[in-house]
Formats: C-alpha cells, sequence, structure tokens
C-alpha cells in the first residue's frame, strides 16, 4: 500500500522551512492554539487578496506576522488603515483572551508575490475561485496549466479535484499532470497548494502540486 507524505514536511529539515518560529519550554499547547486562531482569522479576512501564505514569529514581548500576498494594496488599505484594524482585531479578539495575560506588539509586514502562477497556493485558489463560479472543471485545469507552465522555471505541474464534479451524483477525482514531478526525491523543489470550492452541491477539493527543479546545498 502506498504511503502519503506532505511535500512540505517531507522536506522541511532539508530545503524547507517552518511557517511558525518560536520557542518556549512551557505552554506549548497555548502557542499553538494561538497560530490556529490568527491563521484562521486572517485567512477568512483576506479571502479575496491573494494570500499565498502566512509566516509567525514569536518573541518574548512582541508578535511579526508576515504576510506574503499578490495583492497587497488591499490589505494595506488607504493609508496603512487596513494594517492597523487588523492588528486591532487580533488584539481583541485572540491575544486579549491569552491566560498568559501577557501585553505583546503586533507587527504585520505585508510582502508581494512578484508572480502568482509560480505559487501553488495561488494557483489552487483560482482554480477553486472559477469552479465556484461554475466554470466546467477541465477547462479550469488546462488553463490553470497553461498559465502556470509559460514560466521556464516550472519543470512539471499537477492538478487535481476531487468531489461532485459538475454536480455529478457520485464523487470522483480527476487530475492532469505536465511535465515531471519527482516527489520521492528530498532535492526536488515541490510546491504544494489546497483550496477549496464551495458550490451548492457540495464541497470541491483543490489540489496542486508545482515542480521548480532540484535544489543543492
Amino acid at each position: 500500500m502506498s504511503h502519503r507524505v506532505h511535500p512540505k514536511a517531507y522536506r522541511l529539515r532539508e530545503i524547507k522551512d517552518w511557517y511558525s518560529r518560536w520557542y518556549t519550554q512551557k505552554n506549548l499547547s497555548t502557542y499553538l492554539e494561538e497560530d490556529f486562531k490568527i491563521r484562521n482569522f486572517l485567512e477568512k479576512r483576506l479571502k479575496d487578496c491573494g494570500v499565498q501564505n502566512i509566516e509567525i514569529e514569536k518573541f518574548p514581548d512582541k508578535i511579526n506576522i508576515i504576510i506574503n500576498s499578490s495583492r497587497p494594496g488591499l490589505i494595506i488599505g488607504k493609508g496603512g488603515k487596513g494594517i492597523e484594524e487588523i492588528k486591532q482585531r487580533l488584539d481583541n479578539k485572540i491575544l486579549k483572551n491569552n491566560f498568559l495575560k501577557k501585553k505583546k506588539q503586533i507587527k504585520i509586514d505585508i510582502k508581494e508575490v512578484r508572480d502568482p502562477w509560480y505559487q501553488a497556493n495561488l494557483v489552487s485558489q483560482w482554480i477553486a475561485f472559477r469552479i465556484e463560479k461554475r466554470f466546467p472543471y477541465r477547462k479550469v485545469l488546462k488553463q490553470a496549466i497553461e498559465k502556470v507552465t509559460t514560466s521556464k522555471a516550472v519543470k512539471g505541474i499537477r492538478v487535481q479535484v476531487a468531489g461532485r464534479l459538475n454536480g455529478a451524483e457520485i464523487a470522483r477525482r480527476e487530475w492532469l499532470k505536465v511535465g515531471l514531478l519527482p516527489r520521492q526525491n528530498l532535492r526536488a523543489e515541490i510546491d504544494y497548494g489546497t483550496a477549496n470550492a464551495y458550490c451548492s452541491y457540495g464541497v470541491v477539493g483543490v489540489k496542486v502540486w508545482i515542480y521548480k527543479g532540484e535544489r543543492f546545498w
């Protein structure tokens, strides 16, 4: 039988890094819960802002949140009002309820993603959005592959959807692949992203793998 492994978790100590970076000897569960709530809040609030990933760095008196987005202007807002509002909501809704009772300074950095078609998370979000708008899933998958493979740095791609495709009564899985995808190789730099399309007939899951070549140390 096969064994499914997350592409990023498989390469964490080799060519990938954690999205949460902090150290503690006590209250580990509290720190993890806090990270989960921060990410959950930001993903819901910034759903239409093209967020690739959210990185969290924690210090004794400060929290750094790094948001990688293809549409940073929507997050920053006019005169930086968007960031200030996010800070206020995080402080009032999440950090205030922490039983550690430590006041922490929140710093939010927005980094622009230059090429959204080079990032698996953004590609999966685009596919999910098109499926929610009732576009035929096969056409959407082919369009996504065409847009991603225009970059010379991409060596291969696989896109997959699963669920009641086009409203069919029986759920199934469909996928398309172009180029190479050596998922068993630790040197292979594979970007992996997932998204959900919430349709009237159910949820359709989207997965994207993008192979960007090998990295040598």
